[in-house]
Order: C-alpha cells, then sequence, then structure tokens
C-alpha cells in the first residue's frame, strides 16, 4: 500500500458549474500530479453526490421525492440522468487526461451516508432498517467494482484511488439522524456494525481507499481499523480531542488529506499561511517535519460547488502552490 504514488495535492470532488469538459479541463491543470473525477451539483438531481452514487448501485433504483431520494422498483428518469451525467464526467476527464499515468481519485457515497440519506418505500430512512442496510452496502460494493474497472479502462496508466464520502457517519454512531417525522431519531449503529460494513465495501478496490468527512469529529480511529489508507478531513474542524488520533494515524502510515484552503469566494493567504496549522500541529504532536510532505495531501476544504469557477480555479491552483510549501519548509 505504501507504493501507491500519492500527488501533494487534489480536490476533494465537488465543483462549480454545469460545463463537464471545463471542469475536467480545470482539474487536469490544477492537479498535474493527482487528478479527480470532478462532480457538478448544480446540474441538479442526478448530479448530487447521493443521487451520482445511487446511479452507480446495481440492482437497486431510486427517484426523487420532495423529500429526497426514495427506493424504486425499476430504474426511471432520475436513475437515468445519473447515470447519464456521470458518464458525461467520465468522458470528459478521459478526454482530457489522455496518457496520464499517476494516481487518479473517483469519489462514491459510503454505505452509511447513503443508508441515512435514502428513504425506503415507507418514507424512512434505510438506516433504520438493517437488512436494507446490509442490501444497500451489497449493491454499491458491486457498483464501486464496476465503476472502478471502468475507470482503469479508460485511463489505463492509471491508479484508481476509491474515495468513500460519508459526512453522516459521526450521525449515525452518535445516534441523530432524524426519523421523517423530525420528532425523534434512529438507533445509534454499533460501531463494529459500522467499521465491518466499511471493510466490505473497502474491499472492493485492489489499490487503497480513502474515506471523506466534512463533519466535526471524524472516527479516525475506526477509520483505521476498517481499513482505510487515507482520511480526508476539513483541517479547521479539528479540536484538541482529535489530535491524539491524528498523531497515532500519521504513526500508522495513513494518509490525511487536510483541507486547509477555503473553498468559497475569500481572500486567499498566501501558501505557507495555508499550511501553518499544519506545520504547527505536526510540532505539538512532536512528529519529525520531515514526515510531513509523505503524511499529508493538500486539498481544498468541502463545499467548492458553492464557489465561483474563477474562485474555484484559484483554489485549486493555491492547494498545489500551498503543498509545495509543505515540502519546501517543513519546518
Amino acid at each position: 500500500m505504501n507504493a501507491f504514488p500519492w500527488g501533494p495535492a487534489t480536490g476533494v470532488g465537488s465543483m462549480p458549474g454545469g460545463d463537464a469538459r471545463e471542469a475536467a479541463k480545470t482539474v487536469a491543470g490544477s492537479f498535474e500530479d493527482f487528478p479527480h473525477l470532478p462532480e457538478l451539483p448544480a446540474r441538479g438531481p442526478g448530479a448530487d453526490m447521493i443521487g451520482r452514487t445511487i446511479g452507480l448501485l446495481v440492482e437497486m433504483y431510486a427517484h426523487v421525492e420532495p423529500s429526497g431520494w426514495r427506493i424504486s422498483d425499476r430504474p426511471g428518469r432520475d436513475t437515468r440522468r445519473a447515470r447519464s451525467w456521470l458518464g458525461e464526467d467520465l468522458d470528459a476527464l478521459e478526454e482530457f487526461i489522455q496518457g496520464y499515468e499517476g494516481p487518479l481519485k473517483v469519489q462514491a457515497v459510503g454505505p452509511w451516508t447513503l443508508a441515512a440519506a435514502l428513504e425506503l418505500r415507507s418514507g424512512e430512512a434505510a438506516i433504520g432498517d438493517p437488512g436494507a442496510v446490509r442490501d444497500l452496502a451489497g449493491s454499491l460494493a458491486e457498483g464501486l467494482r464496476s465503476h472502478l474497472a471502468d475507470v482503469r479502462r479508460r485511463v489505463p496508466g492509471a491508479q484508481v484511488l476509491l474515495q468513500l464520502d460519508e459526512p453522516s457517519l459521526t450521525a449515525v454512531l452518535r445516534g441523530q439522524i432524524r426519523t421523517a417525522s423530525g420528532y425523534r431519531t434512529h438507533r445509534a449503529v454499533d460501531r463494529q456494525v459500522v467499521e465491518g460494513m466499511l471493510r466490505d465495501v473497502i474491499g472492493v478496490s485492489e489499490e487503497p481507499v480513502t474515506v471523506h468527512s466534512c463533519a466535526p469529529d471524524v472516527p479516525f480511529a475506526l477509520l483505521r481499523r476498517a481499513g482505510v489508507a487515507g482520511v480526508s478531513f476539513d483541517f479547521g474542524l479539528l479540536t484538541e480531542r482529535d489530535e491524539e488520533q491524528i498523531g497515532e494515524a500519521v504513526e500508522d502510515g495513513t494518509k490525511l488529506f487536510a483541507g486547509v484552503v477555503p473553498s468559497t469566494d475569500a481572500p486567499l493567504s498566501d501558501p505557507a499561511g495555508s499550511v501553518m496549522g499544519v506545520r504547527t500541529l505536526w510540532r505539538r504532536l512532536g512528529l519529525n517535519p520531515g514526515t510531513l510532505t509523505e503524511s499529508v495531501v493538500i486539498t481544498p476544504s468541502c463545499g467548492l460547488a458553492g464557489a465561483s469557477p474563477a474562485y474555484a480555479r484559484a483554489a485549486l491552483a493555491h492547494c498545489v502552490r500551498a503543498a509545495r510549501s509543505l515540502a519546501d519548509n517543513p519546518e
């Protein structure tokens, strides 16, 4: 796993606008060493992260209700649209990274966030039905296996890294997912069950898998036990409580995808200023500064889809410069 050619910086996933070719061109031009497949949620249902992942499921379908995505008996317009947009995004990326060799990241929603968001026919979230969650995770695993194979066929020189987006994971573990009525919450899911199902889905990939969460209190230790090779998070949400887990993760060889560049239009500091917090954390944890560049990948924070296209381009370029600053001056 250590032989994976991690790049110094990459994106989280989502980008502003609705033009697949423009987004792919921006990503390919910004991240020459670690591009990712852009997601364009502004196009509407099916381009959102839940709908996009539903389009990957095998023998499971869903449609859009006013309350969100709900299980269907057969593929309808919403599922077809999700698949069509994903195909468009892949075509565009393939065009702009022809002949590319190196790490390439693709993103999909993980099983627990998907189960928290997807409604059963009753209108309740799948998370409340353990059998439905198992079926959903199995369908997702099959769909991801096929998706990763398709990406490898399209970009034969790429080593494809799968990122599972799990922003609801902490809420699932704490029993904070609301029922349809909104008056109560679904029971907390046992940590071992959460870990086991993540491990099963992670197992579909021949390459390393990372998990991304833009929520506070990312369960770093649980994710490591489940077999992730990296954890992607918003650096600004870290608290002192997280530091011990982060130190253990680094010593265990886990990659940290640190979201340090603001995702919505804001003045960008100098590149060294963007990574100052990372350097400070390293010193506080007593870690060797020489391990910084092999342990950290620089990303924007979550939510770049809400930025202007010009700012998004500037933020991606800034991530690369910030990563270079970290490599040049780890102290």
